[in-house]
């Protein structure tokens, strides 16, 4: 008799802390953007990996709350490389069925980059049956500006509601998706930095040492391997016996 085939269990929705371009180039002597311009080939290149083995939400945290505190040298240079990876990305988007999502306080970027962001959105929709990949671009977020947000849109609501976790759920950035089953670290420091707190609450957690611009495919797929070995809990069931 044939054994039954082993079933690797995939995350749904990966969620990606990209961390470590600066240090990587520091590393390696060169100047910041080039770790930045590795870092934004990755992100494709985790994009493609994520449509290839067929996660439904892949999440990238590419500018926080906090990096608009780096030099203002910096920060040009950040936005302008993502108005770049717009231009250039777009069509690829579209070419896999991939959907673009912005979450974040956008209003804080330049009106021009702003259009170009929902520009991205609006070329990039698809319908659900054609559909292989929702990717949820994180920028200018922050986990407790997300919290923040969803109590003072409860609070505008005038009438009296029941608050609940449904509730605040639904006024978050990621309402529209599931909570990410995996978030991925990269860059050796553990900790989530303000990425998704409310979202994150039994999500399994991944630390890389290597570099954002390091973390390549085969990375990608250590990351995806481990999240399948192990057995996740969500506090309402427990192995505990009375003997």
């Amino acid at each position: 008799m044939k054994s039954s085939p082993k079933i690797i269990s995939l995350p749904q929705h990966a969620a990606i802390i990209m961390d470590g371009n600066n240090r990587w180039a520091k590393e390696k002597g060169l100047p910041g953007v080039t770790g930045h311009q590795k870092g934004v080939e990755r992100a494709r290149e985790a994009v493609e990996h994520a449509v290839k083995r067929k996660l439904k939400i892949l999440t990238l945290f590419t500018f926080s709350s906090e990096n608009w505190g780096r030099s203002e040298e910096e920060v040009n240079l950040l936005m302008n490389l993502l108005a770049e990876a717009l231009e250039d990305e777009v069509a690829n988007l579209v070419k896999n069925s991939v959907q673009l999502k912005f979450v974040g306080d956008l209003d804080r970027f330049d009106s021009k980059l702003n259009m170009k962001m929902k520009d991205a959105e609006e070329n990039t929709k698809v319908s659900s049956p054609l559909k292989k990949l929702d990717l949820v671009i994180a920028a200018s977020y922050g986990g407790r500006w997300d919290i923040v947000e969803a109590a003072k849109k409860i609070r505008d609501l005038n009438k009296d509601v029941e608050i609940n976790e449904e509730l605040v759920n639904s006024f978050t950035s990621l309402s529209s998706f599931s909570d990410p089953d995996l978030c991925i670290r990269t860059g050796g420091d553990f900790r989530v930095s303000n990425f998704l707190l409310w979202h994150l609450a039994y999500t399994e957690l991944y630390f890389s040492d290597k570099f954002w611009p390091d973390f390549d495919c085969n990375q990608f797929q250590l990351a995806l391997d481990e999240y399948s070995r192990r057995q996740r809990r969500f506090g309402n069931k427990s192995n505990f016996e009375v003997t």
